[in-house]
């Protein structure tokens, strides 16, 4: 489980996430949901350790993500699909993470045939399109067989059988057992992905629901507490 405890970030006199509480179960594909700027990607930075809480705490399985020896077992993020190292080949960007967090180069053929990325292992990243450095960084995220998982706007660069698939993988893996948290702006492919929905606004909570509680329209709910807002 992911737990969201009164957290609190400015940076400088900005105000980007507010007093913000929320978990993410075992078991189920939570989306989170929020205009630009809403808070959604400060959030999930403090939950990995590469944003630090004003105050409050963000945590996976009770402990801070800091504090794991192996991080990559305990919790997989794919949050910008464009940081992996340009000129460094697929293969070796999966098995230099492998490496640093203790994981068998072997889980790195497997993730590679998961995210289907086998055809163009040995290609250099910089050669990728978003849609395969999408695929990448999902595999990243799914190299120590993790028990959370966070995806930043996953569906960036996908094409719909890639939609379809990373739909698939997500209900696997919350079906395995796993917290699964999606931020995304696309609200139709969220009514079909999440059990579950987090929105936020202005840093703030306006709804933690499991989806069939906000209606028989997740668009017109949204728009509904976020007062008018036209895309999260």
């Amino acid at each position: 489980m992911i737990e969201i405890d009164r957290l609190t970030k400015r940076y400088g006199q900005t105000l980007a996430v507010d007093r913000l509480s929320f978990t993410v179960p075992a078991g189920q594909v939570t989306g989170f949901l929020g205009a630009n700027g809403a808070g959604k990607s400060t959030t999930l930075r403090a939950i990995v350790g590469l944003d630090r809480p004003t105050s409050g705490r963000a945590l996976v399985g009770d402990r801070p993500y800091v504090s794991y020896r192996y991080p990559l077992r305990e919790v997989g993020a794919a949050l910008d699909a464009s940081a992996a190292h340009s000129g460094r080949r697929a293969r070796t960007h999966l098995r230099v993470l492998a490496r640093s967090n203790g994981i068998s180069l072997g889980r790195v053929d497997t993730v590679i045939d998961e995210v289907g990325l086998g055809a163009v292992a040995e290609r250099r990243i910089g050669a990728f399109s978003l849609g395969m450095k999408q695929r990448l960084a999902i595999g990243a995220a799914l190299l120590g067989d993790p028990g959370a998982l966070l995806f930043d706007e996953p569906l960036n660069g996908l094409d719909m059988d890639g939609i379809r698939w990373f739909r698939t993988l997500a209900a696997r893996m919350a079906a395995e057992g796993r917290a699964v948290l999606i931020s995304s702006h696309l609200m139709t492919e969220m009514a079909q992905t999440a059990d579950r929905v987090v929105i936020i606004g202005q840093g703030r909570l306006l709804a933690e629901e499991p989806l069939g509680a906000l209606g028989p329209s997740l668009e017109e709910a949204y728009v509904r507490l976020t007062g008018g807002a036209s895309r999260v």
